[in-house]
């Protein structure tokens, strides 16, 4: 056999092969098994967690736009990668729409394709600018990492912002590569997978030096990974056994009512299930130690500060000098309008409210219409009144606590947007109500995002949800306790204590992303400087 036959056999050849065979791709081939691929890659995401299909989605990806030669077909490659990504990763925002199905069913598969697409447009341009760079070897690799950091940047803030499955949180399973997040916010594991995962594609390059010069990138892309994984250990051995450092004297009962979200607001349903969360909040073989009871987003489904009789029926689950936070309406009427927010309230034993925290960053279509004159239809939510935002992040001194920086529902999904700059919580509630995505990865992958916030800003996190999943995580991240899917019950737990100091990423917030995409432009120039590894 000849030397020439015996590369191409090896695994370097055939990989060259197969990425012969996908540059050659047109049309309609060419576009979908880029769609596909950006399918697989979401894949990573929870619940599966099938991280290694990156490391087929991305070279693969690179070795399709090979065949590109102009740059409408590269860009169509990038948006069909972008476009199956989201719809994928994001298809569970159509099951909203069937709560209400007669009125909403229809608009399902358009929101879904819209969204999908739409959202596909950011890693588009990632993709597509590193073609037009013609960047090539490692570089290429490190080139797709930044600009896939940069346009996960700008989704978070641009049109309001929607960071969901920001690339970082595939490792949300592992309580030691996130770890990272600490220092680097989830941002530094989206730039690290992403480089590891594109860097086998530099195997499918010619190259006639040693078989170790070959693998090398792909090797310490894999490196890169095991260093990540192996600061997380070492940081969690010097941290405290997850059962200690706990606030004295502090136990929260968290219920999960699991109310069907088509019930929620029926008139035949609310007072029901009003008194069956009653009914998890009391009881149980150590009532006697909890302190606080702690309800999930629009848990009381009234306006709770203008039902009286409804506060003090609610104050009898509230334990002795304790509190019952719940997630309620607040509607206040003037100057020839009805205004809303979707609130936390904290009511002690007298019936009393005693803290307040409105949501401030709402979700558009489903709590209020963008542009509404032009689209014509009310918010998916309950109701046709839009809601608005409240003032902002808050830090709230309630009786019996510690400072508590409140977020309700997706706003535990901002990185670097969830503390009150000027006045730092001690810990983080997220109330919230999954229901509307019943049993599908979007409940999961909201829970990702919770646990990667506590990391980051090295604060304890309670999650109450309606229907799952309910979770607490301590400031490491490392879950204490969880009532799953579909579930009904309530769970008591102690708080857990704050870390004593700020981390990195608390201190820096985002600054710690321009550092990242500086890093990386400057090792894609050193790259280009020297032969591509």
């Amino acid at each position: 056999m000849s030397a020439t036959a015996e590369i191409e056999r090896a695994p370097t050849g055939k990989l060259r092969r197969t990425a012969a065979k996908l540059a050659r791709l047109s049309g309609w081939r060419r576009l979908a098994v880029s769609a596909l691929l950006g399918g697989l890659a979401a894949l990573a995401f929870a619940p599966l967690y099938l991280v290694p299909l990156l490391w087929l989605a991305f070279p693969c990806l690179l070795w399709l736009l090979e065949g590109a030669k102009r740059d409408g077909e590269a860009f169509r490659i990038a948006w069909a990668f972008g476009s199956g990504h989201f719809l994928v990763g994001t298809y569970w925002v159509g099951i909203a729409f069937l709560v209400d199905a007669e009125q909403y069913a229809a608009l399902m598969p358009v929101a879904v394709l819209a969204m999908g697409i739409g959202l596909g447009l950011f890693p588009a341009a990632a993709i597509y600018l590193v073609w037009r760079c013609r960047l090539r070897g490692a570089a290429r690799a490190l080139g797709l990492a930044g600009a896939w950091l940069a346009v996960e940047w700008l989704r978070s803030w641009v049109l309001t912002g929607f960071p969901w499955n920001l690339m970082g949180s595939v490792w949300a399973f592992s309580d030691s590569t996130i770890q990272l997040a600490a220092l680097t916010g989830v941002w530094g594991l989206s730039l690290i997978t992403v480089i590891a995962a594109a860097l086998p594609a530099t195997l499918a390059e010619r190259d006639e030096g040693s078989t170790l010069r070959r693998w090398l990138p792909s090797l310490l892309g894999l490196v890169l990974i095991a260093l990540v994984w192996g600061g997380g250990i070492m940081r969690l051995a010097d941290a405290p056994a997850v059962d200690q450092e706990m606030v004295p004297d502090t136990v929260l009962r968290l219920v999960q009512p699991n109310v069907q979200q088509s019930l929620k607001w029926s008139p035949e349903w609310r007072r029901k299930n009003v008194i069956d969360q009653m009914t998890l909040s009391l009881g149980g073989q150590d009532a006697d130690a909890v302190t606080h009871v702690v309800w999930a987003e629009t848990a009381t489904p009234y306006v709770l500060a203008n039902e009286p009789q409804l506060r003090d029926a609610l104050s009898r689950v509230v334990p002795a000098d304790g509190l019952l936070l719940t997630g309620a309406l607040r509607r206040k009427e003037g100057e020839g309008k009805t205004r809303l927010w979707n609130s936390m309230h904290a009511l002690d034993g007298a019936g009393e409210i005693v803290g307040t925290y409105d949501k401030f960053h709402l979700v558009p279509f489903g709590e209020y219409v963008p542009l509404r004159w032009l689209f014509g239809f009310a918010k998916v939510t309950h109701g046709r009144v839009d809601f608005s935002a409240g003032p902002g992040l808050t830090t709230l001194d309630l009786p019996g606590l510690p400072p508590v920086g409140v977020l309700v529902c997706y706003e535990v999904i901002f990185p670097g947007q969830v503390t009150q700059p000027d006045q730092r919580p001690a810990w983080l509630l997220n109330i919230t109500n999954d229901g509307w995505f019943g049993t599908s990865s979007g409940p999961y992958q909201h829970l990702a995002s919770a646990r990667l916030r506590a990391v980051e800003e090295g604060l304890p996190i309670v999650r109450v949800a309606n229907s799952g999943i309910t979770a607490v995580f301590d400031a490491y991240g490392r879950e204490l306790a969880r009532l799953g899917l579909n579930r009904s019950g309530a769970i008591d737990v102690p708080l857990p204590q704050p870390l004593p100091g700020l981390t990195p990423y608390a201190r820096f917030g985002n600054a710690i992303v321009a550092v990242l995409l500086v890093l990386s432009a400057m090792g894609v120039l050193l790259l280009r400087l020297k032969q591509p590894l």
